[in-house]
């Protein structure tokens, strides 16, 4: 089996939502089913059947979890910047229309989330970058069509 590389960070939010979803959402669950069959006919009672559907999601979120933790592998990020991109660090890229300049993490699949910034490492713009250095450009195949791209800078933080 694969494994997928992760930062400690990452690896530790995985966990945190393993433990809430076995500590917190599903014993909530078990008493919203208990609530449900309360009330009577469970032929008819909607309460009761979306409360067994969201138990059903939980286990299968929980599951999920699990095999993520299962098959990550913690990769621990230097300090000190490098002179070409690697997981976990930050690379200010412009694209070379705009003049736009975005800094992005590289980090994996598991933890990659645009709004903040953090992208995968096994996206199309995160494979582009990997081993590059400060002044590369890097096209990149987006759905409106390619993008260049021109590295500017790549920092430990």
């Amino acid at each position: 089996m694969e494994k997928i590389p992760i930062t400690k960070e990452g690896f530790e939010k995985l966990k945190k939502e393993l433990e809430t979803i076995k500590n917190v959402s599903i014993p909530e669950n078990i008493r919203d089913i208990e609530v449900a069959r309360a009330h009577g006919d469970l032929s008819e009672n909607a309460e009761y059947h979306a409360a067994k559907e969201r138990q059903s999601f939980l286990y299968g979120k929980m599951q999920e979890v699990e095999n993520n933790l299962a098959i990550s592998n913690i990769i621990v990020l230097k300090s000190q910047p490098s002179d070409k991109v690697v997981f976990g660090c930050f690379v200010t890229i412009a694209d070379s229309d705009s003049g736009e300049k975005i800094k992005y993490q590289l980090v994996g699949p598991f933890e990659s989330d645009i709004n903040l910034n953090k992208i995968s490492v096994t996206s199309p713009i995160g494979k582009a970058l990997i081993g590059k250095s400060i002044g590369s450009e890097i096209n990149v195949q987006a759905p409106g069509g390619t993008r260049n791209f021109e590295i500017m800078n790549i920092t430990a933080k």
